[in-house]
């Protein structure tokens, strides 16, 4: 990363690098998941993944993710009643969100050069991978992600989650591409999610009345498989719904600074975070 890449992260919120991944480490994982989905208890686990009503919805198997490798459907995936209309391989929004502690594949991927060199260039010190997700953004069902911060969802004092997120499938606008503002991490936050640490129950609260980028004024992100994309905790993303025929599968990962204070409120607990170090 030279001086005018690092000038562009501060300045715009995200960046772009097209051609970090090698095809072979995109299909370890890739082949990864499949297999936790062909092990997943879909009959036992209906747990569903949307961000469309306030994160009002996050029950123990989503809090108890944090530390664990859990599966979860897509909205559309399932009828009126509760029943299946995809097959499995189909109906999965997303594995989350421990995978690098318990899939060898996802912690090989995590501990890539690549990555530690990236984190120190943008300043870290003691960096801690806090999160990691695989996203499917399935055919014809995949769902909307709403404009969000994800310093809403991690809570650090100072401020300091980074998000590396890497396109295992080419991610166009046809099939649900992020979309960022540039600048828009300059911005205060608009929300925030807490949880009471006793009795685990979240609540999204508005800091200020959120004034979300109009479609002219954001960026899509489009890239080919094997680009990562990194971008500021303050920074303004969203995804369409995916009605195309085809997936845009996608690989995330959330770090935070080691001398940042993470709060109790968070969502996400983990019992030992040690530094992240590749």
């Amino acid at each position: 990363m030279n001086d005018n890449l690092k000038q562009q992260f501060a300045q715009d919120g995200y960046l772009v690098i097209e051609q970090a991944f090698s095809a072979d480490s995109i299909a370890s994982i890739r082949q990864a998941a499949a297999r936790i989905v062909d092990d997943f208890d879909i009959e036992s686990h209906r747990s569903v993944f949307s961000t469309l009503h306030r994160d009002a919805d996050r029950d123990r198997y989503f809090m108890d993710s944090a530390k664990a490798v859990h599966c979860f459907l897509e909205e559309e995936a399932l009828d009126a009643e509760g029943n299946l209309t995809q097959s499995r391989e189909r109906a999965i929004n997303k594995i989350g969100h421990a995978l690098h502690d318990f899939v060898p594949e996802f912690t090989d991927f995590c501990r890539q050069p690549i990555i530690g060199r990236l984190l120190r260039e943008l300043g870290y010190v003691e960096p801690q991978l806090w999160q990691t997700m695989y996203i499917f953004k399935q055919p014809r069902i995949g769902g909307e992600v709403r404009w969000h911060q994800d310093a809403s969802y991690l809570i650090s004092e100072p401020s300091s989650v980074v998000g590396f997120w890497v396109a295992l499938e080419d991610a166009r606008k046809d099939n649900g591409c992020l979309w960022v503002e540039p600048g828009g991490h300059h911005r205060p936050l608009s929300e925030i999610y807490e949880v009471d640490p006793t009795t685990r129950r979240g609540e999204l609260r508005r800091l200020s009345e959120p004034d979300w980028p109009q479609q002219d004024e954001a960026i899509a992100v489009e890239v080919p498989a094997g680009s990562l994309v990194i971008f500021s905790d303050h920074m303004p993303h969203y995804s369409s719904p995916n009605r195309s025929e085809h997936s845009r599968q996608a690989f995330t990962m959330h770090f935070a600074e080691g001398s940042s204070h993470w709060s109790e409120k968070n969502w996400l607990q983990r019992s030992r975070i040690g530094s992240f170090e590749a």
